[in-house]
């Protein structure tokens, strides 16, 4: 006689009718189906609308002096 015997199960449900009745259990279930309705077509929206059609981006640089050493060899050894 385990915690999951089909007995428990039996009355869990029995108790969830009667407390919610079986239209308010249709009627969530009803919601529950339209929320995940939804959630997919959103997500098929961002889909179509996250790929336009563009050319690569350039971005201007600007050329740059070389920095010129001041130091010898000699002195980064010590």
């Amino acid at each position: 006689m385990g915690a999951t015997s089909i007995w428990h199960w039996i009355i869990v449900l029995l108790i969830v009718v009667l407390l919610f009745g079986r239209g308010k259990i249709s009627e969530i279930m009803g919601d529950v189906a339209k929320g995940i309705k939804s959630f997919k077509k959103g997500m098929a929206e961002d889909d179509t609308a996250a790929q336009p059609e563009q050319g690569p981006k350039v971005i201007e640089q600007s050329s740059v002096k070389p920095v010129e050493q001041t130091g010898t060899e000699s002195s980064k050894a010590s």
